[in-house]
């Protein structure tokens, strides 16, 4: 498919993009183009690309989208790598994932090609924005939307594909070399036969109390435990979790279909892997949790996911009290894990898996 290129009438300035880029921020900052790709059931299915300057999006208000939330989105970053180029991590990923959460909510696939293709298109149009400072990127948004004007629950027949960047620095604004996480007692994310692991706007907006509870209490992030039993943990409100014992093993808890599958994840298990050690895929409770912290036995927990990449959970508080990880700061193997992923992302290191895309 080709795509039509409109020009940016006024692109921001060389200076003030600069100014933008000593600081970032996460998520405030836009860079000048976006891809707007349609589809229509009646036409055949996906026509239409363009790239052009980012812009509001015109919709009628019986759209689909605003009354029935068909809606799905991804999350990926553009590096700079040590020759200048650009590179993506796994993107082939992201399109599946994209594509296993477009069909859970009755949305049609996007080719893996097109898909490629309109990051490819995009990082051309903006590479002057991607950041230099550490931990820099380019964070690309592609989601997907119903724009079909109707009330009635039904699959829409019509729908946007819209890509848009920011340039972005670190993702927790305290900066903390570990994170502090509320357990939600009251709230849950997902539940069996639900949409969790689907990356849709409604999963991340079902978080946004439990959320500002954590916040009030003084917490980066919430977690989350699972909606039969409320004892076992599933995952963050944007990050997976693995703990890391003192006998050299690593749990994470299980894809049973209520926890979204994260990429970050998966190379993580692999990476650790790779380390000699052992990685089990199994529940792990909250009381077990506190009990193993606090004698010990476990040494670190960490949260992962393509924004903050790997981070160390420090303390964990809640309605039952805190408990402390480790020593409360950065932990060990989570440190090693993250240096490790970053430098194979910006191609300081060898990429063994064929993870890293060219661009």
């Amino acid at each position: 498919m080709e795509f039509k290129h409109t020009s940016h009438p006024s692109p921001l300035g060389t200076d003030a993009r600069a100014q933008i880029l000593t600081d970032p921020g996460f998520g405030k900052h836009f860079t000048d183009h976006m891809v707007v790709i349609d589809y229509d059931a009646a036409k055949g299915g996906w026509h239409q690309a363009s790239i052009g300057p980012r812009e509001p999006i015109s919709l009628d208000p019986a759209a689909s989208v605003l009354h029935y939330a068909q809606e799905v989105f991804e999350g990926m970053k553009a590096y700079k790598q040590e020759d200048d180029t650009l590179s993506l991590f796994r993107p082939e990923a992201n399109a599946a994932r994209f594509n296993a959460s477009a069909r859970r909510m009755a949305m049609p696939e996007l080719p893996e090609e097109l898909f490629m293709e309109s990051i490819r298109q995009l990082v051309a149009a903006d590479k002057d924005w991607v950041p230099t400072i550490e931990g820099g990127a380019l964070y690309l948004r592609p989601f997907m939307f119903a724009s079909e004007a109707f009330l009635g629950v039904r699959p829409a027949t019509q729908y946007k594909y819209i890509l848009i960047a920011c340039p972005v620095g670190g993702y927790f604004k305290s900066g903390a070399p570990a994170v502090k996480i509320w357990v939600s007692r009251d709230y849950v994310r997902a539940a069996p036969g639900g949409t969790g692991a689907a990356k849709t706007g409604g999963n991340y907006a079902a978080s946004l109390v439990p959320q500002a509870e954590a916040t009030a209490n003084g917490c980066d992030q919430v977690v989350f435990l699972d909606a039969v039993e409320r004892k076992w943990i599933e995952e963050l409100g944007g990050m997976n979790l693995f703990f890391v014992f003192d006998d050299g093993s690593v749990v994470t808890p299980p894809l049973t279909g209520t926890i979204l599958p994260g990429i970050t994840r998966d190379s993580l298990i692999q990476l650790i892997r790779e380390e000699g050690l052992q990685v089990r895929e199994e529940p792990y409770s909250i009381d077990q949790w506190r009990a193993d912290a606090t004698m010990g036995r476990l040494t670190e927990t960490m949260a992962c996911g393509t924004a903050a990449v790997v981070t160390s959970v420090g303390t964990v508080t809640g309605p039952d009290g805190d408990f402390t990880i480790g020593t409360g700061g950065p932990g060990q193997l989570t440190t090693k894990l993250r240096e490790r992923l970053v430098a194979i992302q910006k191609g300081e290191a060898k990429d063994s898996y064929g993870w890293v895309t060219k661009l």
